[in-house]
């Protein structure tokens, strides 16, 4: 009735009389009868909306802060994640709706001025350095245990052990993580000894090859490299090469076989400084009070002991100097260039030349239930995007690289015949380094590829468990003749297992197989009516991690993917 009245209100000051009784009767017939239609609403106050901010995954401990911040600011904090790279990338093209951005270390965004346009304001929050974390028992052996000796270790010395296999380490892969290519840079500046104006054609490759003889665990999330270094500690591995806090936490978490030194490479560390970044104009105001709010005294000492992140605030340091180690002095921070040709041709020559090339058995549901949804279109376009048809910054790290091989195995009711692809080597440089363009020969194995997926047809039922023994079996024996491959399995299905070996069989199969299986992990891509908990299990077994494909593009998972390779 309220409404009703409002309507006669409004009718009476704008329409003439006999019209006016018109409405009135018209309105008050309808009373109790009908609801009027909903009046248009006014579009939210910007301040009413949440503050939305692109964060790299390495923040998830802090995700408590979008609490914190409401209750002390109002300001509706709410985080999405994402990797180093495809966040940069969504940055840098416009393609996020973020009103800001957090990452761990901003240097490779803002060396491209299109990323500096997109920026519009940034605060540092907190700090942690890149250091090497060494089982102490290493440690002791490489004379590292003695903090009077540990502050003279230099990246040429961590270089020079690993060469000499005295040093094996995980780390997140360069291409893709800002840890990862921060470390590889250190190891860069220190052989040039002139990092402020470090060039491409500067780069020492003899350097980067050796340091990373040394390299034996990769993985693109701090998590999955920590949960893998602590199984795999030992004669396998004996380092960890993080963020100082996630190092921190593992020292203190109890699951370590043994505890880490921390080791500050003395010519320098490149430390992340967490930039909390402005994209959206017309947050300034929100912005400027999360900042705000982040930088005082409440939240320095919460993420201090909270994520074991130094503060940027000296007096709340002072307060909270208990929780991280002494380093006999200020930390030396390495200069980053902004040589964008020096950052891109380093990743490129990591990718295509100095890691360990990857040699991958991809295991392909062509069961009856791809026709459905749409499926198999995913499945073909998936294939082409890691073969070079995507040509954005993460679509380039996700292509197969040079001198890596992959076996195709489709399969069905029953494992399929495989087909096998080998991406020639590219040419090699006598000193620093640049993009390089693929050659006639690596642009028709990549098309070779793509005609491959193009063929796959679908039919039968789906025999999983079958199908990844006989990828494992395959991998373990070209491991064995040629040791010097990093390998994997990436299965894909669509459905639940129901031809051949169930889990139990296929789980009692392969612990009957060699020791050296541990080394081959399996990535599983969960799809469609897979069944998850089946999926984990059997990656629990066998080492790897599962990528789910449910609410995600499937070539998207698959460029995830590739970061883990």
């Amino acid at each position: 009735m309220t409404t009703t009245m409002t309507m006669l209100r409004t009718v009476l000051l704008r329409r003439p009389l006999a019209a006016m009784l018109a409405s009135a009767v018209l309105a008050l017939a309808a009373c109790g009868k009908s609801e009027p239609e909903p009046v248009a609403k006014a579009p939210p106050a910007p301040d009413s909306l949440p503050f939305t901010v692109l964060a790299t995954t390495d923040l998830k401990d802090a995700q408590a802060l979008e609490g914190m911040v409401e209750k002390a600011t109002g300001v509706k904090l709410r985080f999405t994640w994402g990797g180093t790279m495809e966040s940069t990338e969504a940055v840098l093209s416009g393609a996020t709706k973020a009103d800001a951005a957090w990452f761990a270390n901003a240097k490779y965004l803002l060396s491209d001025p299109q990323g500096q346009a997109r920026v519009k304001l940034q605060e540092k929050i907190m700090l942690s350095p890149i250091t090497v974390g060494v089982s102490e028992s290493a440690a002791k052996k490489l004379g590292w245990d003695d903090p009077a000796t540990a502050d003279k270790v230099t990246w040429k010395t961590i270089t020079k052990a690993a060469a000499e296999g005295k040093l094996t380490y995980a780390l997140s892969n360069p291409a893709t993580s800002n840890q990862g290519f921060m470390a590889l840079m250190g190891v860069v500046a220190a052989a040039s000894d002139k990092a402020d104006a470090l060039a491409a054609a500067d780069v020492d490759r003899g350097a980067i090859a050796n340091f990373l003889k040394g390299y034996k665990l990769v993985g693109d999330n701090s998590t999955y490299l920590a949960e893998k270094f602590i199984e795999q500690q030992g004669p396998r591995l004996n380092a960890f090469i993080n963020y100082e806090n996630w190092l921190l936490t593992l020292n203190n978490g109890g699951k370590l076989k043994e505890k880490l030194v921390l080791v500050y490479p003395r010519e320098g560390v490149s430390t992340a400084d967490y930039p909390f970044m402005l994209l959206q104009e017309g947050r300034r105001a929100d912005y400027q009070k999360v900042v705000a709010y982040l930088k005082s005294g409440e939240a320095q000492v919460w993420l201090a002991r909270q994520t074991l992140r130094r503060p940027i605030s000296a007096e709340v340091a002072g307060q909270v100097a208990d929780l991280f180690p002494k380093t006999g002095g200020t930390l030396v921070e390495l200069a980053f260039s902004p040589d964008r040709q020096l950052s891109d041709g380093l990743i490129d020559a990591y990718l295509n030349e100095f890691r360990r090339p990857i040699a991958s058995t991809f295991v392909i549901d062509t069961s009856g239930s791809m026709e459905g949804g749409g499926r198999r279109a995913q499945l073909v376009q998936a294939i082409h995007y890691i073969s070079g048809d995507d040509a954005s910054l993460t679509g380039r790290l996700a292509k197969l690289t040079d001198r890596e091989k992959v076996w195709m195995l489709p399969f069905s009711d029953r494992p399929r015949q495989m087909t096998y692809f080998e991406l020639p080597a590219g040419r090699t440089k006598a000193r620093g380094v640049q993009v390089q363009e693929d050659s006639e020969a690596k642009q028709k194995v990549l098309g070779d590829v793509r005609d491959y997926a193009d063929r796959l047809s679908m039919s039968g039922g789906t025999a999983l468990y079958d199908s990844v023994l006989v990828a494992l079996e395959h991998m373990l024996a070209e491991r064995k003749k040629n040791p010097g491959y990093q390998y994997s399995v990436v299965a894909f299905t669509d459905g639940e297992n129901n031809q051949g070996r169930n889990l139990k069989a296929f789980q009692a199969a392969y612990a009957e197989l060699p020791e050296d299986v541990r080394a081959i992990p399996v990535f599983m891509v969960l799809f469609g009516e897979a069944k998850e908990a089946d999926l984990k299990a059997m990656v629990q077994t066998t080492g790897g991690k599962v990528f789910d494909a449910r609410k995600t593009p499937l070539y998207a998972v698959f460029k995830d993917i590739r970061a883990y390779q």
